[in-house]
C-alpha cells in the first residue's frame, strides 16, 4: 500500500458509500452532516460547486464522528481553501501535477480521479493506488471498472458519477472497489425541507449495502 494513499484508503473504508454533497445553504450543513453520520456514513464529500461550500465544510468539520472532505478540487487555490476550511481529505475529478503538489504541500490526503488505464497507471507511478473512477457510468460502469482491474489489481477505486441504489451493488461487489460516491443519500428537496430523519434513513440503507 502506498504511504501517499494510506489515509485516503482508511477514510474510504469507513462506509460503502461516500455522500457527494452540493450544499447551497451553509445553515443546512451541520444538521445534514449529523443525519448522515447518524445513519452510518461518516465520510462526507462537500463539492466546491457552490458559494456556500467552504462554510459548509467549516460547519461539518465540527460534527463528532464525521470526516469531511472537499470535492471538485481543480486548482492549488482550491486545495489551500479546502484545507483552511477544515477539510480532512480532498477529491478531484482528475489529477494534475500542480494539484497533486498542492495536496502534498498542504498535507491533504487526495482521492484523484481517473477514467482510463493510462490515467490510473500515471497516478500509480506517482504513488497513488486509491483512485476515484469518474465519471463511472459514462465511462462504462461496473463492467469497465472490472476490466481495468484485471491488469491493474494493485489499484483500488471509489466509483463516482451516476452511481445509484440500482447499480451500487454492481460496483461494490468488484474486488477493486472499496466504496462508491453517491448523491442520492441527500436529495436536494429533502435538504431544502430539512428532512433530516428522512436523510438519516437513506444513509442507513446505503450503509447496509455491503451487508
Amino acid at each position: 500500500m502506498s504511504a501517499r494513499t494510506q489515509r485516503t484508503r482508511e477514510i474510504c473504508a469507513l462506509a460503502p458509500i461516500v455522500p457527494v454533497l452540493v450544499v447551497d445553504d451553509a445553515a443546512h450543513a451541520r444538521p445534514l452532516a449529523e443525519a448522515l453520520v447518524a445513519g452510518g456514513l461518516p465520510a462526507l464529500e462537500v463539492t466546491l460547486r457552490t458559494p456556500a461550500a467552504l462554510d459548509a465544510i467549516r460547519a461539518m468539520a465540527q460534527v463528532p464522528g464525521g470526516v469531511v472532505g472537499a470535492g471538485t478540487l481543480v486548482t492549488p487555490d482550491d486545495v489551500r481553501a479546502a484545507k483552511e476550511a477544515g477539510a480532512q481529505f480532498g477529491v478531484s475529478p482528475g489529477a494534475t501535477d500542480a494539484l497533486i503538489a498542492a495536496c502534498e504541500a498542504e498535507g491533504l490526503p487526495l482521492l484523484p480521479g481517473a477514467a482510463t488505464a493510462t490515467e490510473a497507471m500515471c497516478l500509480l507511478e506517482q504513488g497513488y493506488d486509491m483512485l476515484k473512477f469518474f465519471p463511472a457510468e459514462a465511462s462504462g460502469g461496473a463492467p469497465a471498472l472490472k476490466a481495468i482491474g484485471a491488469p491493474l489489481p494493485q489499484i483500488t477505486f471509489c466509483p463516482t458519477g451516476g452511481v445509484s441504489p440500482a447499480n451500487a451493488r454492481d460496483y461494490l461487489s468488484l474486488p477493486n472497489v472499496i466504496c462508491a460516491g453517491g448523491s442520492w443519500v441527500a436529495p436536494k428537496q429533502m435538504v431544502a425541507q430539512g428532512d433530516w430523519a428522512g436523510i438519516e434513513a437513506l444513509a442507513r440503507e446505503a450503509a447496509a449495502l455491503m451487508d
